[in-house]
């Protein structure tokens, strides 16, 4: 598959959130319209870069992979089409968090890793729909509990709680910074 693009950007060997902050800083040098390659090898970046391009007004195209590399294709929007990138308002720590599950609290803690990451060790208790399933799979999200999101670090969990408040779930909590972070129990798959 021959695609013409306008910029090639080498986001290979980085974790979240790196090749979105690389992506953010390459797309603003190319003009509306025009097509980035973004080469990561992070198997999460693919649901990071979809989100990141439906909330910020450009487009995801697509992604290829080829000899163990992601190719995402991204389409600069227009000025009109550009929006400022949202934060979820609502948040917590690590620490709060621990106290509200070692205090037996009613909550739904949902981890929206990519089932690799989920697997390799997450809190106990944790429900698992990944940030690329989660439009087709939130209501399996008990509605009347608080639902605490967490990711690695912070930012898949944001869009996430974005997503989710979109679909009128109202006691929505974005846990910061995220499993990179967390010092409790985890629980291996």
């Amino acid at each position: 598959m021959a695609i013409k693009v306008n910029q090639v950007l080498d986001a290979k060997g980085l974790a979240c959130p790196m090749p979105i902050v690389k992506t953010r800083k390459a797309i603003n040098e190319l003009e509306p319209g025009q097509v980035i390659e973004v080469q990561a090898t992070d198997k999460g970046s693919t649901a990071d870069i979809q989100a990141w391009a439906k909330s910020t007004g450009q487009h995801y195209l697509g992604t290829v992979e080829e000899d163990h590399v992601l190719k995402h294709y991204l389409r600069k929007g227009s000025l009109d089409e550009e929006k400022e990138v949202a934060k979820h308002p609502y948040t917590i720590d690590l620490d709060s968090l621990r106290k509200k599950i070692e205090g037996d609290e009613k909550i739904t803690l949902l981890d929206v890793r990519e089932p690799a990451e989920f697997a390799f060790g997450h809190i106990p208790g944790a429900q698992h729909i990944s940030l690329g399933e989660l439009e087709e799979r939130f209501e399996e999200l008990n509605q009347e509990d608080d639902i605490y999101v967490i990711c690695r670090t912070g930012h898949r969990s944001d869009m996430a709680s974005r997503q989710l408040t979109e679909k009128g779930l109202s006691q929505v909590i974005n846990v910061v910074p995220g499993m990179s972070e967390w010092q409790g129990a985890i629980e291996k798959e």
